[in-house]
């Protein structure tokens, strides 16, 4: 199993405790987490189903750095970390 977990910023919106779900990709593994809050989605996903701008995605503490591409393949025991990306001046 894959353990995903929403961040602070993303829960105050809609409730999502950590999920626990099958290894795959990780348009799978996201897909299957937001099962559980399908609200969510559109704070993370855009119209395109690319990762949005304001969102970043951490799997094992490393950070996505291709939005677009979510095919990677994730093992069981890998984690994810989902997060609000943070900007200013």
């Amino acid at each position: 199993m894959v353990t995903v977990e929403f961040a602070a910023s993303l829960r105050r919106h809609v409730q999502c405790a950590p999920q626990r779900v099958a290894a795959g990709s990780l348009r799978a593994v996201l897909d299957a987490a937001l099962a559980a809050a399908p609200e969510l989605a559109h704070y993370v996903f855009d119209d395109q189903g690319n990762i949005r701008k304001h969102v970043a995605v951490f799997i094992n503490k490393t950070m996505l750095q291709n939005r677009q591409k979510l095919d990677q393949m994730l093992a069981p025991g890998d984690s994810v970390l989902v997060i609000q990306a943070l900007t200013g001046g």
